[in-house]
């Protein structure tokens, strides 16, 4: 993952650490949507924007751009596409800029064109290593320095970081995310660690076997189910591949059908519930035949949608997928359980991948073909994805669905 993505990931995720690193209350947060804009005429995008939810005049818009490579073009392309946002969007808000290095030696500043706009208030640069006591006494701030901490000290910066978000946040949730987040950054600092001894070096291998983590993990499995009804599994198929209880998977079943839902759903699941053995058998057989299971399928063609389709997938679709990804175990089963319930959000998304998923599985519900006809079968090969293979992908769809993009250079 990019530096910059980290940072937009976690920006998005908690809006109140970018007020803090630029010395302001993080309850400002509340007033503002973390989003990126399209300057149309020119077909680019800009990325890194909090923006006031109201037009109160006094608050200012902040653009933000995280810069960790060198790039004596930054500041060109920056203040152009700023004074280009601002001619054809006119916002009712005073702007200021952002840059975040990490350290000086990283910027390169072209005073002859831009001295007198660097001197302004309106613009601010920070340099990580200079945070000093900032991330000593700030949670948020700290997870920021996270990013640049050699990777000899990052582990116990990590540790500290996380029993200071167990003291500091009360809610479960909020303290979840948090610590997903530390862990995020870990991985990335140390790609050679597994995920397990990154667990355990973080002390985290009890934390996720508490009472509120597993409970966590059972609401996303069963929010799954519907989506995989839809797709036409079995209630056998379903409890195998979440490895739940064949007894709750009926009764989560039973309760989808009882919600208010398009027909085409509600006759899915009705199909798959009430649905006569041969049916089910036939299900069963072409599933078997398939040399994938249902979860490999379901990443491997979500894969291809990211690397063929990335104008699918905006800025903020792709940090989201990244924290989201990278804060998993590399497990088909729970990636594509996760996986279904983002993409679930995102309708034009959501289409795409059923549309393919049905192509690749054919309509099992109806079809009369014997398994292994060449009828129904999707051209393109589906291959498995990983973890990583994702990661890979989402970097690569960054890089194809941005382009055009405002370019972040790290």
């Amino acid at each position: 993952m990019k530096t910059d993505t980290i940072f937009y990931s976690l920006f998005q995720a908690f809006p109140s650490i970018f007020f803090e690193l630029i010395n302001r209350s993080p309850e400002e947060a509340v007033s503002y949507e973390f989003t990126s804009r399209e300057v149309k005429q020119l077909a680019f995008r800009l990325d890194g924007l909090f923006l006031p939810k109201t037009n109160e005049p006094d608050k200012p818009f902040y653009l933000v751009e995280v810069q960790f490579q060198p790039d004596a073009g930054l500041y060109y392309r920056l203040f152009g596409e700023l004074f280009l946002y601002l001619s054809q969007y006119k916002p009712p808000h005073p702007w200021r800029v952002v840059v975040i290095y990490p350290n000086r030696s990283i910027e390169r500043e072209q005073t002859l064109q831009f001295g007198e706009l660097l001197a302004l208030n309106r613009v601010r640069r920070i340099y990580l290593d200079e945070l000093g006591e900032a991330a000593e006494n700030s949670l948020g701030v700290g997870v920021v320095k996270l990013v640049v901490e050699p990777e000899d000290t990052a582990g116990q910066l990590a540790r500290r970081l996380i029993e200071q978000a167990k003291q500091q946040l009360s809610d479960e949730a909020l303290q979840r995310d948090f610590i997903n987040l530390i862990e995020i950054i870990i991985v990335y600092k140390l790609p050679q660690k597994s995920r397990e001894e990154i667990a355990a070096m973080l002390g985290l291998s009890e934390l996720k076997k508490t009472k509120f983590y597993q409970e966590v993990q059972l609401e996303t499995k069963l929010e799954a189910i519907s989506e995989l009804l839809r797709l036409g599994l079995t209630l056998e198929q379903i409890a195998g591949a979440l490895k739940l209880p064949l007894e709750l998977v009926r009764q989560t079943a039973q309760q989808t059908i009882n919600q208010p839902a398009s027909l085409s759903e509600q006759e899915v699941s009705t199909q798959v519930l009430d649905s006569p053995p041969e049916v089910a058998s036939r299900t069963a057989q072409q599933t078997r035949y398939s040399p994938q299971s249902f979860d490999e399928q379901n990443l491997g063609v979500f894969n291809h949608l990211l690397n063929t389709q990335p104008s699918l997938f905006s800025l903020e679709n792709r940090n989201e997928l990244a924290q989201l990804i990278a804060s998993l175990p590399d497990e088909s089963n729970q990636l594509s359980i996760a996986i279904s319930k983002w993409y679930r959000k995102h309708p034009e998304i959501l289409k795409a991948q059923l549309a393919m998923l049905k192509e690749l599985f054919g309509d099992i519900l109806t079809q009369d073909k014997a398994p292994g006809s060449k009828e129904g079968k999707v051209t393109t090969p589906i291959h498995p994805a990983t973890q990583q293979t994702l990661l890979n992908s989402i970097q690569q769809s960054s890089s194809s669905g941005g382009s055009q993009s405002s370019k972040s250079g790290s």
